[in-house]
C-alpha cells in the first residue's frame, strides 16, 4: 500500500523512484509543486490546482510537455494503484537535469514526480479548540518573482514553520515587505470583524491558494460578506476571529496570536459555519 510513485511517465515502487543528482530541482530548487487532497478517491478542485501549476510553469518558463489531462490521468491511476480513498497527493515538477548553464533553453526535459499516500489528519481538538500562531521574524519578499508561485525554493517557509514549532505555535504568519499580513508559512489567512470577513489580496504577494478560492466562493452563499484588503498585525490581534486555510488543514480556527487571545480564545461562529460548508462541499 502507498508504495507506488509516478515518475516521468512510469509507475514505480518507492525503491525504484530515483532522480538524477544533476536535477535542477535538487541543485537549485528550480521547480514547482502542488499539494492536493482526495476525498473518496477524488482530488478536490483538481482543475484549479493544475491551472495554478500550469500558470506558474508558464511564468517560470518550465517547458512541461505533458498537458493537464495527462496529469489528471496519472493522478487518478496512482490513487487506484495505491488503493487510496482519503489521500494526500504531492505533484512535483522540476526543470530537469542541469545542462551546464544557469540560463534556460528549450532543450530541458522536466522531471515529474507524483506521490500519493493515506492522509494523516490533524487532531480533532485543533478544530474544536483552535490553534496558536506567531508573527514570524521572516518576511515575505514582495519583490520576489516567486512570491505567488508554489516554488521548490521553500526554505523561507520551512524556517518560519520551524520558528513556530520552537515557540509552541501551530503556524507562522509572514508579513510582507510593507509590514502587512501576507500569509501563513503553509496557509492563507482570513480574519473576521463584526461578521465581516477579510483576507489579504493576491496583490499582497501571497500564494493564490486553492482552498482560499473555495472559501471565497462559499462565503456569499452563507449570506456573509468578504473583502480582500491589506491587513495589519494589529487588525489580526483585534479581530473577532482568525482562521487559516489550505488543502490539508481545510479550515483551521486560530485562537491565539503571539500569546494574545483572539476574542475569548475559542473558535468563533463564522469560522464554524464556513468549515461546515466547506466539508459539505468536499463530501
Amino acid at each position: 500500500m502507498n508504495n507506488c510513485i509516478y515518475l516521468n511517465g512510469d509507475f514505480v515502487s518507492r525503491e525504484e523512484a530515483k532522480i538524477s543528482v544533476f536535477d535542477r530541482g535538487f541543485l537549485y530548487g528550480d521547480g514547482l509543486f502542488e499539494t492536493m487532497r482526495a476525498y473518496s478517491g477524488r482530488v478536490f478542485m483538481l482543475d484549479e490546482h493544475l491551472s495554478r501549476l500550469f500558470n506558474s510553469l508558464d511564468k517560470l518558463r518550465i517547458p512541461l510537455k505533458k498537458d493537464k489531462e495527462d496529469l489528471k490521468s496519472a493522478i487518478d491511476r496512482l490513487i487506484k494503484l495505491n488503493r487510496l480513498s482519503d489521500a494526500y497527493i504531492r505533484l512535483t515538477v522540476s526543470r530537469g537535469p542541469h545542462r551546464g548553464t544557469l540560463t534556460f533553453n528549450d532543450s530541458y526535459d522536466p522531471t515529474v514526480v507524483i506521490m500519493a499516500k493515506e492522509i494523516s489528519p490533524y487532531p480533532p481538538e485543533y478544530y474544536t479548540q483552535g490553534v496558536k500562531v506567531i508573527i514570524s521574524d521572516i518576511r515575505q519578499n514582495s519583490f520576489s518573482p516567486l512570491s505567488q508561485h508554489k516554488s521548490l525554493s521553500y526554505l523561507n517557509n520551512i524556517l518560519a514553520k520551524e520558528e513556530a514549532r520552537i515557540k509552541g505555535a501551530f503556524e507562522a504568519i509572514l508579513l510582507n515587505s510593507e509590514g502587512g499580513v501576507a500569509e501563513g508559512a503553509t496557509s492563507n489567512v482570513f480574519t473576521v470583524k463584526s461578521e465581516r470577513i477579510f483576507t489579504p489580496p493576491v496583490s499582497s504577494h501571497i500564494l493564490p491558494g486553492v482552498t482560499r478560492e473555495a472559501v471565497l466562493r462559499i462565503i456569499p452563499k452563507l449570506q456573509l460578506n468578504v473583502t480582500e484588503k491589506r491587513i495589519t498585525p494589529e487588525e489580526l490581534f483585534t479581530s473577532d476571529e482568525v482562521f487559516l486555510t489550505n488543502s490539508i488543514m481545510e479550515v483551521m480556527p486560530v485562537v491565539e496570536a503571539n500569546d494574545k487571545k483572539i476574542r475569548d480564545g475559542s473558535p468563533g461562529p463564522v469560522c464554524k459555519r464556513i468549515a461546515e460548508a466547506y466539508m459539505g462541499l468536499v463530501g
